[in-house]
């Protein structure tokens, strides 16, 4: 059968002039991702493509964050071509060029027996909220804490915020979010104490990142966006240990699917001060 493979298929870079034929995999799958984030994700990363009989039959991308860690996603093989060993050729090649890194991902229950196969160890549920709310009450705010329109000068400490929360070097995917999204601004005592981002994604529009030091400032943040675009559908992928799962269930964003969070060697060390609580996506983490 591994010779057969080796025949049959053959894995090379991604180029864009693939993205059309990687997107239709995705649809194919029911996964919203538009052209455009296809784009995207090959514009901040890497990936690799799968092709069978000059056909493209399976992906997978990889984004770094500094020289240590790096987020995997978008592991797709076509459902006539599966069964193959085409996910587990296309991940070991991934891993292989990875090397030295810590690999994270967020595995589908389809992926979960490969992953766990090729080392990757569990370490927490992703739960994905979506629907369009109409009734959104305001936010409770502390005393001297405000939300407030992100302004271009404040980019820096927005990258700061992000890495003290995830222990990862994301400045260029945040410097990309920061072209194509709206972002509120946390402020507490008047210093900068998160962030939230809101922009066009799959079916309608993505709340992330939210980072923040506690649950009401994540609530406030997430509030803002949800208050001001009544009746738009909205999407968030939320760690289920956040707190926020049965908040956006009242909200009118009930979940509708799960995800596992996996790593690959040592975890990302991060503050105590800060955390994540939506992510960009479920690729990029």
């Amino acid at each position: 059968m591994a010779i057969e493979l080796k025949r049959i298929v053959q894995l090379r870079p991604m180029a864009p002039a693939d993205l059309p034929a990687a997107h239709a995999l995705s649809r194919a799958q029911q996964w919203p991702h538009r052209a455009e984030e296809w784009s995207a994700f090959l514009d901040l990363g890497e990936g690799l493509v799968a092709e069978r009989d000059g056909v493209i039959v399976g992906t997978t991308m990889w984004w770094c964050y500094g020289e240590d860690y790096a987020s995997l996603g978008m592991v797709i093989v076509a459902r006539e071509a599966q069964g193959l060993g085409i996910g587990r050729q296309l991940m070991e090649a991934a891993i292989e060029r990875l090397s030295g890194r810590t690999i994270l991902l967020n595995a589908t229950d389809e992926g979960l027996r490969l992953y766990k196969a090729l080392g990757f160890e569990p370490f927490g549920t992703i739960l994905q909220h979506q629907g369009a709310p109409f009734d959104i009450p305001v936010a409770e705010l502390i005393p001297n804490e405000r939300v407030a329109p992100m302004k271009a000068g404040e980019l820096a400490d927005i990258v700061r915020i992000d890495g003290e929360a995830t222990g990862l070097q994301r400045g260029r995917i945040i410097d990309h979010l920061f072209d194509q999204a709206q972002g509120v601004v946390l402020n507490r005592e008047g210093d900068q104490a998160g962030y939230a981002l809101f922009r066009r994604f799959g079916r309608g529009y993505a709340i992330g990142p939210t980072i923040a030091p506690d649950i009401g400032g994540a609530k406030a943040l997430i509030s803002h966006w949800l208050g001001s675009n009544t009746g738009m559908f909205c999407r968030l992928d939320v760690p289920e240990d956040s707190g926020l799962s049965a908040w956006l269930d009242e909200m009118g964003l009930p979940c509708v699917g799960r995800v596992t969070r996996m790593h690959r060697g040592e975890l990302p060390a991060h503050g105590k001060a800060l955390r994540a609580y939506s992510l960009v996506n479920q690729a990029l983490g």
